[in-house]
């Protein structure tokens, strides 16, 4: 939790003064979470800094972004970013490419060398955050996430400044959650493709059975929520004893534009290497641009393509495959 000139110059402009006793928390808060997450240690053991790795997952879970965009999302000079990306770029980790909404502006993409780069650091982050929750029992540590979430809650809107992106929270499902899924299938694929109501039941299928034949070693399901709600979700479940299968990834409209598609997809994958799979599958449709863009950056390749009736429509189906 940081301050800044600006924060507290709008503090004094309020109606009450901070008390000294809040500034002396609110350091001292600071001090023992930098030392608890261990800011102060090589980040992550990395020759790189905090900044770079954050610079980094925004590139990874972001749809075309721009480097202004960064710098304003991320509070960051632009001249420091600038060199950052140029550091980046020098590494192969980024291309630019001319923007269709701005011809002064680069899109960033990050190329799989940078995404070799990045993938171990965020694996280690996830391992570290673990780490820190796993000594306390599960009511602690829902409590300590609502904490934490609260803590942003508060101080959001009182920054003065732009608001900050949206990020999701990605937990475990719980009674409730699975027919939510499905409820969202059925849903959103009649309102946007016209798919009938057969559709919401193969999707009701494949959630049962993943319940009743649910292998906590080897599968895993991800509930996306924003702001309390709840608002994706994807599934990894074991095709075979190498092969991983990613499953009923799905968004509502609200949270679209947040690279969460990108996000959860990269959870799956994660998990799957992290298990020792040796290939990821997925089928899908060709309708679904935004996913299979998804899927490309990250290496699945399509292996197969097949036109097909059914859900009352002319479609044609997709397998991809990632090797892992």
């Amino acid at each position: 939790m940081s301050t800044n000139p600006s924060s507290q110059a709008s503090a004094a402009a309020g109606s009450a003064p901070v008390a000294a006793d809040a500034v002396k928390a609110v350091r001292r808060f600071n001090r023992f979470f930098t030392r608890r997450v261990g800011v102060l240690d090589p980040y992550l053991g990395s020759d790189l800094s905090l900044t770079d790795v954050r610079v980094l997952y925004e590139l990874a879970h972001r749809d075309a972004p721009v480097a202004s965009e960064l710098a304003r999302d991320l509070g960051l000079d632009g001249g420091y970013l600038s060199r950052i990306l140029r550091r980046f770029e020098g590494a192969g980790w980024i291309l630019r490419s001319a923007s269709a909404r701005d011809a002064r502006q680069s899109v960033l993409t990050l190329t799989p060398a940078g995404r070799a780069a990045f993938e171990p650091l965020q694996q280690r982050s996830r391992d570290e955050a673990a780490a820190l929750l796993a000594p306390l029992p599960p009511a602690r540590r829902h409590e300590l996430v609502d904490a934490m979430q609260r803590i942003e809650a508060l101080l959001e809107p009182a920054s003065g400044a732009a608001a900050a992106p949206k990020v999701a929270v990605l937990r475990d499902p719980v009674p409730g959650d699975i027919g939510w899924v499905v409820q969202q299938h059925g849903e959103i694929y009649w309102r946007e493709y016209g798919w009938d109501s057969r559709f919401e039941a193969l999707v009701a299928d494949i959630a049962a059975q993943f319940v009743r034949k649910f292998q906590p070693g080897w599968e895993r399901c991800w509930i996306a929520e924003l702001e309390g709600e709840r608002v994706g979700a994807v599934f990894v479940v074991r095709k075979s004893a190498s092969t991983a299968q990613l499953r009923m990834l799905i968004l509502s409209p609200r949270a679209r534009g947040l690279g969460l598609g990108a996000r959860l997809t990269d959870e799956c994958i994660a998990f799957a290497r992290a298990k020792g799979y040796r290939k990821m599958v997925l089928w899908t449709n060709s309708c679904l641009a935004a996913a299979r863009g998804i899927y490309a950056k990250r290496g699945f390749k399509l292996v197969k393509s097949e036109p097909y009736e059914g859900f009352g429509q002319q479609a044609v189906g997709e397998t991809w495959e990632l090797r892992l």
